[in-house]
Parts: structure tokens; C-alpha cells; sequence
């Protein structure tokens, strides 16, 4: 599963002579007597696996070798998931996986197909007109899709829910610091908006919200709605992508802004991430949009043709004037996220999300019959 480079055999010899081995059995006698364990090993079935079943079947048989076992539970915005073999295949490339930001659209057109197709796959998820491609992380995308309301409301206050990743709320927190002028107060989603804002209403730029919320609730948003709506502040809400595949999207209850975390689609965790965050908006904030964003036309020959588009808004060109400084593109990462999206489809993806909600009740209902152990939030529903 995994990718390699292979040695020749002048160098493999020179590497053993280097380490003072005769040869590889001879490398692997020089680790002391101790250490041997007996390799136990299980038959592979006659029929046939699936990638899935397969990958399951040859990590057990690699538990009983080393001993050792080990599931994470933590979450919070980093999620293991089956990732088919070809993710990795197909992002090994080399046109891939050196990629950068593709400033010269004559020679990168795989590239910018790519790019183009993970907002188009993105927009869709989300129910918005527009994605960009890409910020930093999933805390990143929240903070730029903040500034993107302030810009646009002229405003000067950002309201974020207490529910919020704790590390998103830091990094906005950070964000909003550095800006003259501007604050950030926090609400909790269980009780009235208005109400906890005071005198804020007509001051508020941006209404923030998770959906669902760290702890994995799902909160109405009837009231936030409602609020925004007549107060005329901006709803953003930040996703688990991964739920869009049964949940309504953002847009069908308001959402101006939608973001998030593209690290569940197709990308390992590896001691927390590599992440990607994206930004979804409707046409009328396009330009206020940070990141890349990919158009599609027709060349001199009639041919389909890719490019970046509105580059009048980034940092390379703006320079001190551009809507964000982010310049970074997670090209690797939304690779990844395109392929995993294309290759799972659409019920693919419904049945991951099923699959998660699924399971995180089970383990719910099964800790709750232990001794001590209720549900911190009661009967709230939850999906994480």
C-alpha cells in the first residue's frame, strides 16, 4: 500500500557494507536474540476480498506480530477513515504530487482540472456558488470566512458559538486581535442569540456556528437564522464535510458562508492531519473570496481550457491590498479529496456518513450501561 523507491544492487551493498553486514539475512541477524518474536500469520482466504476487507483483514493479522493495538477516539476534527488504494496511487504521480500553485495555466491543466473539479464537487456538497481551493486548515478557512463578512458588511463585531473546535476559536480569536477596531464575542447555541447579544445587533458582522458542533451535537438553526435575517449579519457556518452526505446542506438554512476541513476525504491522520480548508460562498462574495479559484473555458481552438481566475484579489498581485495572506495552495490534499470524492460517488459518501452516525451511537449506547457514564448533553442528537 505503500510507495517505494528501488535500490540497485551496488547500492544495497554499499549500505550493507556501511553497516557492517554481509547481507540482508545477515542484517537482520545483528538484532539481538531478545528481540525475536515468532511471526504468526493467518491464510488469506480462497475467495475473494474487497480493497476494504482485505486492508482489515491484513492489519489484524499485523496486530498478533507486533502486539500491539491502538484506536483513537479523540476526533475533534481529525477522522481515520477507509481510503481506497488508488488515493495514494493516483496522487503519487509525479505531475502530483510536486504540485504547487499552477500559475502558468498553459502547462498545468491537469492540475487546474483538478482544482476545478473539487470546487465543482465541493459547491455542490455545500449547496453554495463558488468554492475556493484552498486555505491552510479547517481553523484558517473559519477565520478567513470572518474577515470575508466583515469586509463585506463593514461591520465590526464577529459572534461565534462556545461549541466551536476550541482550535478554530484560537485561531479566529488571533485573527480578529490583529484587526483595529474590530472584536469578537462568543454565544452559546443553547439559548436565545438575541438575547445574549444586547446591544450588539445591529453591530454584528458575521453570525459563526459548527455544524455539528465539536461535541458532535446538531443544533436547530431556526433561532440563528432568524437573527440574521433581521439583524442582517452573515450566517457561516463551519461543516464536517464528511456529514453533508446525509445532512442538508448549509445554504438550505441561510448559510452565507459555509467551511471546513477537507482532511476526511481520502487524507490519513498522521499524528493530527495534513489538513486542507475550504470556503464555499455565493456569487455575490466572490471577490471577497481568499484562495484559489478555478475557471473553465474555451481556447483559440475550441478546446476546453482551465486557469486561475479573479487573481486580482490575491496576495502575488494585491499585494497589501489583497482580501487574504494566504498564498499557500494544499494542492496534495485537495488532490486527495478529489479522487476519494470520485471514486466513492455520492451514495459512497452517504453510506461513510451513515456508517459514522451509525457507530458513534453504538459506542454511546454501550458506554451508557456502564456505571457513572450518561450522555453529557442529554437527549441533544448527535453525529460525529
Amino acid at each position: 500500500m505503500t510507495n517505494f523507491i528501488p535500490h540497485t544492487s551496488q547500492e544495497r551493498e554499499e549500505m550493507l557494507r556501511v553497516v557492517g553486514a554481509d547481507s540482508v539475512a545477515g542484517l537482520f541477524q545483528m538484532i539481538p536474540e531478545s528481540l525475536h518474536k515468532p511471526i504468526q500469520t493467518k491464510h488469506l482466504p480462497k475467495k475473494g476480498y474487497t480493497e476494504l476487507e482485505l486492508q482489515q483483514h491484513l492489519t489484524q493479522v499485523s496486530y498478533h506480530n507486533s502486539g500491539a493495538f491502538m484506536e483513537s477516539f479523540q476526533g475533534g476534527g481529525a477522522y481515520h477513515r477507509f481510503i481506497p488504494p488508488a488515493v495514494n496511487t493516483i496522487a503519487g504521480r509525479s505531475e502530483f504530487y510536486t504540485a504547487y500553485t499552477p500559475y502558468q495555466p498553459e502547462v498545468s491543466q491537469g492540475t487546474l482540472q483538478m482544482i476545478y473539479e473539487f470546487q465543482t464537487m465541493m459547491s455542490e456538497l455545500t449547496g453554495m456558488d463558488v468554492t475556493n481551493a484552498s486555505v491552510y486548515d479547517g481553523a484558517s478557512a473559519l477565520a478567513e470566512a470572518a474577515l470575508m463578512a466583515l469586509r463585506a458588511t463593514r461591520r465590526h463585531v464577529v459572534a461565534c458559538a462556545k461549541t466551536v473546535n476550541p482550535q478554530y476559536a484560537a485561531v479566529l480569536k488571533t485573527y480578529i486581535e490583529a484587526l483595529p477596531g474590530m472584536s469578537l464575542v462568543f454565544f452559546d447555541p443553547a439559548h436565545s442569540l438575541e438575547k445574549q447579544m444586547g446591544d450588539h445587533p445591529k453591530s454584528i458582522a458575521a453570525v459563526l456556528i459548527q455544524q455539528p458542533d465539536y461535541f458532535g451535537c446538531l443544533h436547530g438553526s431556526k433561532d440563528v437564522q432568524a437573527f440574521c435575517d433581521k439583524t442582517g449579519a452573515m450566517l457561516v457556518v463551519s461543516v464536517d464535510p464528511t456529514t453533508l452526505g446525509v445532512l442538508e446542506p448549509p445554504s438550505a438554512y441561510g448559510a452565507q458562508i459555509v467551511c471546513g476541513d477537507i482532511q476526511p476525504f481520502g487524507n490519513p491522520v498522521n499524528y493530527g492531519g495534513p489538513y486542507g480548508g475550504f470556503v464555499s460562498t455565493t456569487e455575490k462574495l466572490l471577490r471577497q473570496l481568499p484562495g484559489r479559484v478555478v475557471g473553465r473555458t474555451i481556447d483559440k481552438d475550441s478546446k476546453t481550457a482551465y486557469t486561475l481566475t479573479l487573481q486580482t484579489r490575491e496576495q502575488h498581485i494585491r499585494r497589501e491590498k489583497a482580501t487574504s495572506n494566504i498564498c499557500t495552495n494544499q494542492s496534495l490534499n485537495v488532490l486527495k479529496a478529489t479522487v476519494y470524492l470520485s471514486l466513492i460517488g455520492p451514495q459512497g459518501l452517504r453510506h461513510v456518513a451513515e456508517v459514522s452516525a451509525e457507530r458513534a451511537h453504538q459506542l454511546a449506547d454501550a458506554l451508557c450501561q456502564q456505571s457513572g457514564v450518561s450522555m453529557r448533553f442529554g437527549a441533544k442528537p448527535f453525529f460525529v
